[in-house]
Protein backbone atom coordinates (compact mmCIF):
# COMPACT_ATOMS: atom_id res chain seq x y z
CA UNK A 1 0.00 0.00 0.00
CA UNK A 2 1.20 3.57 -1.03
CA UNK A 3 0.85 6.51 1.30
CA UNK A 4 -0.50 9.58 -0.80
CA UNK A 5 2.91 10.97 0.06
CA UNK A 6 4.96 8.35 -1.41
CA UNK A 7 3.20 8.89 -4.72
CA UNK A 8 5.87 9.83 -7.87
CA UNK A 9 5.55 10.40 -11.63
CA UNK A 10 4.96 7.08 -13.02
CA UNK A 11 3.94 5.14 -10.34
CA UNK A 12 1.47 2.70 -11.57
CA UNK A 13 -1.28 2.67 -8.95
CA UNK A 14 -4.98 0.93 -8.72
CA UNK A 15 -7.80 3.33 -8.85
CA UNK A 16 -11.82 1.03 -8.67
CA UNK A 17 -10.10 -2.06 -10.36
CA UNK A 18 -8.15 -0.20 -13.29
CA UNK A 19 -4.15 0.37 -13.47
CA UNK A 20 -3.53 4.50 -13.63
CA UNK A 21 -0.15 5.83 -14.14
CA UNK A 22 0.62 8.98 -12.16
CA UNK A 23 1.58 11.40 -14.80
CA UNK A 24 1.55 14.68 -12.38
CA UNK A 25 2.19 15.14 -8.35
CA UNK A 26 2.00 18.11 -6.15
CA UNK A 27 1.65 17.93 -2.03
CA UNK A 28 -0.02 20.67 -0.18
CA UNK A 29 0.05 21.62 3.34
CA UNK A 30 -2.86 22.20 4.66
CA UNK A 31 -3.63 23.65 8.23
CA UNK A 32 -3.53 21.85 11.50
CA UNK A 33 -1.38 20.25 9.87
CA UNK A 34 -3.14 17.98 7.70
CA UNK A 35 -2.10 17.55 3.84
CA UNK A 36 -3.80 16.94 0.50
CA UNK A 37 -1.63 14.96 -2.35
CA UNK A 38 -3.22 16.63 -5.95
CA UNK A 39 -2.46 14.27 -8.95
CA UNK A 40 -2.89 13.85 -12.52
CA UNK A 41 -3.78 10.09 -13.17
CA UNK A 42 -3.52 8.36 -16.46
CA UNK A 43 -6.15 5.23 -17.34
CA UNK A 44 -3.21 2.44 -18.51
CA UNK A 45 -6.15 0.85 -20.65
CA UNK A 46 -7.88 3.64 -22.25
CA UNK A 47 -5.83 6.53 -22.22
CA UNK A 48 -8.24 8.72 -20.68
CA UNK A 49 -6.63 11.69 -18.00
CA UNK A 50 -8.31 12.15 -14.46
CA UNK A 51 -7.05 14.53 -11.79
CA UNK A 52 -7.56 12.88 -8.65
CA UNK A 53 -6.98 14.32 -4.88
CA UNK A 54 -6.17 12.05 -2.17
CA UNK A 55 -6.18 13.14 1.64
CA UNK A 56 -2.60 11.97 3.86
CA UNK A 57 -4.76 9.27 5.90
CA UNK A 58 -5.31 7.88 2.50
CA UNK A 59 -3.94 4.31 1.34
CA UNK A 60 -3.77 3.82 -2.33
CA UNK A 61 -3.06 0.31 -3.58
CA UNK A 62 -0.20 -0.34 -6.58
CA UNK A 63 -1.53 -1.55 -9.93
CA UNK A 64 -1.99 -5.13 -10.12
CA UNK A 65 0.87 -4.99 -13.33
CA UNK A 66 3.45 -7.66 -14.28
CA UNK A 67 6.01 -7.21 -16.81
CA UNK A 68 6.76 -9.25 -19.18
CA UNK A 69 9.96 -9.03 -21.96
CA UNK A 70 9.09 -9.10 -25.11
CA UNK A 71 11.50 -8.75 -28.45
CA UNK A 72 10.55 -5.89 -31.30
CA UNK A 73 9.91 -7.63 -34.26
CA UNK A 74 8.93 -5.56 -36.95
CA UNK A 75 6.16 -2.82 -37.70
CA UNK A 76 4.33 -2.85 -40.82
CA UNK A 77 1.56 -0.29 -41.69
CA UNK A 78 -0.69 0.06 -38.34
CA UNK A 79 0.86 -2.73 -36.73
CA UNK A 80 3.81 -3.99 -34.70
CA UNK A 81 5.17 -7.13 -34.19
CA UNK A 82 6.16 -8.38 -31.06
CA UNK A 83 7.28 -11.64 -29.28
CA UNK A 84 6.93 -13.44 -26.17
CA UNK A 85 10.68 -14.05 -25.04
CA UNK A 86 9.51 -17.20 -23.07
CA UNK A 87 6.66 -18.65 -24.96
CA UNK A 88 7.99 -17.50 -28.17
CA UNK A 89 4.22 -16.77 -29.34
CA UNK A 90 3.99 -13.83 -32.04
CA UNK A 91 2.10 -10.68 -30.80
CA UNK A 92 0.41 -7.96 -32.99
CA UNK A 93 -0.80 -4.86 -31.78
CA UNK A 94 -1.96 -1.76 -32.97
CA UNK A 95 0.81 1.03 -33.37
CA UNK A 96 -1.03 3.72 -31.04
CA UNK A 97 -0.26 1.21 -28.35
CA UNK A 98 3.17 2.60 -28.22
CA UNK A 99 4.48 4.72 -31.50
CA UNK A 100 7.65 4.82 -29.85
CA UNK A 101 9.18 1.40 -30.58
CA UNK A 102 10.09 1.71 -33.98
CA UNK A 103 11.32 4.89 -33.37
CA UNK A 104 14.05 3.67 -30.31
CA UNK A 105 14.14 0.10 -30.46
CA UNK A 106 15.87 -1.96 -33.40
CA UNK A 107 14.58 -4.99 -34.89
CA UNK A 108 15.42 -7.51 -32.83
CA UNK A 109 15.83 -5.61 -29.69
CA UNK A 110 14.17 -6.66 -26.29
CA UNK A 111 11.79 -4.31 -24.17
CA UNK A 112 9.53 -4.98 -21.03
CA UNK A 113 5.56 -4.54 -21.49
CA UNK A 114 3.00 -4.28 -19.01
CA UNK A 115 0.72 -6.93 -18.66
CA UNK A 116 -3.00 -6.24 -17.49
CA UNK A 117 -5.50 -8.99 -17.43
CA UNK A 118 -2.32 -10.98 -19.87
CA UNK A 119 -3.21 -8.22 -21.77
CA UNK A 120 -0.18 -5.68 -23.37
CA UNK A 121 -1.36 -2.25 -21.83
CA UNK A 122 2.02 -0.70 -22.77
CA UNK A 123 6.15 -0.75 -22.34
CA UNK A 124 8.22 0.57 -19.28
CA UNK A 125 10.79 2.57 -21.26
CA UNK A 126 14.66 2.91 -20.32
CA UNK A 127 15.32 6.42 -19.62
CA UNK A 128 17.54 6.33 -22.68
CA UNK A 129 19.39 4.33 -25.23
CA UNK A 130 22.29 4.21 -27.92
CA UNK A 131 21.84 4.45 -31.30
CA UNK A 132 24.33 4.52 -34.91
CA UNK A 133 24.40 7.11 -36.59
CA UNK A 134 23.50 6.54 -40.53
CA UNK A 135 23.11 10.26 -41.66
CA UNK A 136 24.94 13.33 -40.91
CA UNK A 137 25.89 16.51 -42.77
CA UNK A 138 29.34 17.83 -42.78
CA UNK A 139 30.74 19.53 -39.72
CA UNK A 140 31.93 23.10 -39.91
CA UNK A 141 35.85 22.06 -39.95
CA UNK A 142 37.80 22.80 -36.15
CA UNK A 143 34.16 24.21 -34.94
CA UNK A 144 33.64 21.65 -32.06
CA UNK A 145 33.26 23.76 -29.50
CA UNK A 146 29.80 25.77 -30.71
CA UNK A 147 26.84 26.09 -29.65
CA UNK A 148 25.44 25.09 -33.06
CA UNK A 149 23.67 21.52 -34.06
CA UNK A 150 22.78 19.85 -36.88
CA UNK A 151 20.21 17.30 -38.19
CA UNK A 152 21.21 13.67 -38.07
CA UNK A 153 19.26 10.19 -38.79
CA UNK A 154 19.86 7.25 -36.84
CA UNK A 155 19.36 3.81 -37.22
CA UNK A 156 15.86 3.30 -36.52
CA UNK A 157 15.22 6.38 -38.79
CA UNK A 158 14.64 8.90 -36.83
CA UNK A 159 15.78 12.58 -36.78
CA UNK A 160 17.85 14.45 -33.55
CA UNK A 161 20.06 18.28 -32.99
CA UNK A 162 23.22 16.69 -32.39
CA UNK A 163 26.25 18.68 -32.57
CA UNK A 164 28.64 19.86 -35.70
CA UNK A 165 31.47 17.10 -34.49
CA UNK A 166 28.91 13.67 -34.97
CA UNK A 167 29.66 12.13 -37.88
CA UNK A 168 28.09 8.92 -39.71
CA UNK A 169 28.91 5.95 -37.25
CA UNK A 170 29.39 7.53 -33.73
CA UNK A 171 26.86 5.98 -31.80
CA UNK A 172 24.36 8.61 -29.55
CA UNK A 173 22.91 8.44 -26.49
CA UNK A 174 19.17 9.64 -26.83
CA UNK A 175 16.67 10.24 -24.40
CA UNK A 176 13.83 8.12 -24.84
CA UNK A 177 11.11 10.42 -23.11
CA UNK A 178 11.96 13.85 -25.39
CA UNK A 179 13.83 12.30 -28.24
CA UNK A 180 16.63 14.83 -27.70
CA UNK A 181 20.67 14.33 -28.21
CA UNK A 182 22.09 14.06 -24.66
CA UNK A 183 25.96 12.96 -25.62
CA UNK A 184 27.98 10.67 -27.34
CA UNK A 185 28.91 6.85 -26.41
CA UNK A 186 31.99 6.64 -25.36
Amino acid sequence: MYNPTDLRKDTLIDLDGKPYKVIEYAQKQMGRGGSIVNTKLKNMINGSVVDKTFRNDARISPADISRQKVQYLYSSGDTLSLMDTESYETIDLPLSTDENIPKYILEGGEIDALMFDDKIIGFEWPKNVFLKVTQAPGGDKGNSTSSSTKEVELETGIKVQAPQFIKVGDSLKVDTRTGAYLERAK
